[in-house]
């Protein structure tokens, strides 16, 4: 495998992260970026570097079942057994689809990647040149003890903007959802322990009793208060902006595009229109290669252009390496992993150690690809806004108890945050839902939140391992 370039090992030494400390990976769908975080020396995740995403497919929303292109959003796992050296799309990792969220909500499908070749079924596709970089900011990470890391997918960047942009998006519940999640990361800077129960994501949360099961009864947990407090007071300027949006006419956003997912722009202004033809009923265009000598590469064309302004991050990467063929990756066919593991998700107990090295055999093989999908219906007109629910008093020190339950789930689709029916004797108030990420999207989205006033781990905040035998594949090393 290929060591960190010149350029990152001197990026890592100005940001003052040690080249094996852990890594943390947000994705965006909608703006077509990856984000990748590093713990720095403080003990905090900081932004590391962002990548355009060569290819998506699908819609916005999670994925719900095998065969509708959609690539996963929500919280997952990535252990040494997920990462693939030996891929079929150059080098990929497993996302672990279907998570325990997932497969509480009987969602189906699976060997779902980030990998190289530049297209995908389902996947998130990067250059070869973007996922070896990543991968071996991942395999540096797991050298320095870190057993898993996560990967956070969201459909847009989580702002009051673009919240408001999709308040009428059939997802608005899940997306919610995830968003608390997103907020946690946000004003905490730590990896967020997730757990499910009630078939819902829970963060930061310890049980007071019993244990979380994705199925059944959310038991009685503590997050620490001053989580609490600093995700409140985001949420409370989320609101005010949300309401903000809507009043100023903020137009929304079809649910359903029909553009069968999307492409940075970095790239799609690399594609000569002339120079296009159709294949198995899709678009196909040709990226120029990035070096002298290299080979174009062919990628399936999204049916219309991003709607999403994409980061100005002066450090995003657009390098293409060179193919010839057009890959997919729709979910269907054996992964090998790292050390020979297969499956959605834990790594298997076989040896394979050589694969890691690149000399294993890679089975990925991709399906025909899907049919095109049909045309979106048309975008539905804006709501009005809806007032945002009383402040909630402070929390006391400590760590907050609360008893989670059915009556706590978000369930309305016009704003940001939920308004909640009040505590009964055998139900404590619920926990206080996060709301939309601000960023610079827009300057009335720009005011911060609370720093977090607690220290770089805190307790009960501890990442979810998995439970593969890391100790036993890395113990002699």
């Amino acid at each position: 495998m290929q060591p960190l370039s010149r350029e990152m090992v001197a990026t890592l030494e100005k940001k003052n992260m040690p080249v094996d400390s852990p890594i943390l990976v947000r994705i965006f769908k909608e703006e077509s970026e990856l984000e990748v975080w590093k713990q720095d020396a403080s003990g905090q995740y900081a932004h590391l570097k962002t990548y355009p995403i060569c290819r998506w497919s699908g819609e916005l929303g999670p994925k719900i079942k095998q065969g509708d292109r959609q690539a996963p959003e929500g919280f997952y796992t990535i252990t040494p057994g997920q990462m693939n050296p030996n891929s079929s799309f150059h080098l990929a990792f497993n996302l672990g689809f279907p998570n325990a969220y997932d497969r509480a909500n009987e969602r189906t499908g699976a060997f779902l990647m980030v990998h190289g070749d530049c297209s995908s079924s389902g996947c998130y596709a990067m250059t070869d040149e973007q996922i070896t970089e990543i991968y071996s900011l991942g395999r540096e990470a797991f050298l320095g003890g870190q057993k898993s890391f996560q990967v956070q997918a969201y459909p847009f960047r989580m702002t009051a903007l673009n919240m408001a942009r999709h308040r009428n998006s059939p997802h608005m519940a899940f997306w919610r959802m995830i968003k608390e999640g997103n907020d946690h990361f946000e004003v905490t800077r730590q990896e967020p322990k997730v757990d499910v129960c009630e078939k819902r994501y829970v963060f930061d949360a310890t049980p007071v009793s019993g244990s979380f099961s994705p199925t059944g009864r959310c038991p009685s947990f503590q997050v620490p208060d001053d989580v609490v407090a600093a995700v409140k007071t985001k949420q409370d300027h989320d609101e005010r902006q949300f309401a903000h949006h809507v009043a100023q006419g903020v137009g929304t956003v079809a649910a359903r595009t029909g553009s069968d997912g999307g492409m940075h722009p970095t790239f799609l202004a690399k594609i000569n229109p002339n120079e296009t033809f159709v294949s198995n009923g899709r678009k196909v265009g040709s990226l120029p290669p990035t070096r002298s000598g290299g080979k174009a590469t062919l990628v399936y064309l999204p049916n219309s252009a991003p709607t999403a302004v994409a980061s100005a991050d002066p450090d995003t990467t657009a390098g293409v390496v060179g193919s010839t063929r057009v890959a997919s990756a729709d979910g269907d066919g054996a992964l090998g992993g790292l050390f020979g593991g297969s499956g959605s998700g834990a790594a298997s107990s076989g040896s394979g150690f050589g694969k890691w090295f690149g000399l294993g055999k890679s089975d990925d093989v991709p399906p025909p690809p899907n049919p095109k999908p049909a045309a979106a219906p048309a975008a539905k007109p804006a709501t009005a806004a809806r007032p945002a629910p009383a402040a909630k008093p402070a929390p006391a020190a400590g760590s907050q108890t609360m008893l989670a339950s059915s009556s706590s789930r978000p369930v309305a689709l016009g704003a940001i945050r939920p308004t909640t029916t009040a505590p009964t004797a055998s139900a404590a108030a619920a926990k206080p839902q996060a709301t939309a990420q601000t960023t610079s999207q827009s300057k009335t989205d720009s005011a911060p939140a609370a720093a977090y006033a607690g220290g770089s781990l805190m307790p009960g905040a501890k990442p979810v391992l998995s439970s593969s035998s890391f100790d036993n594949r890395w113990g002699g090393m």
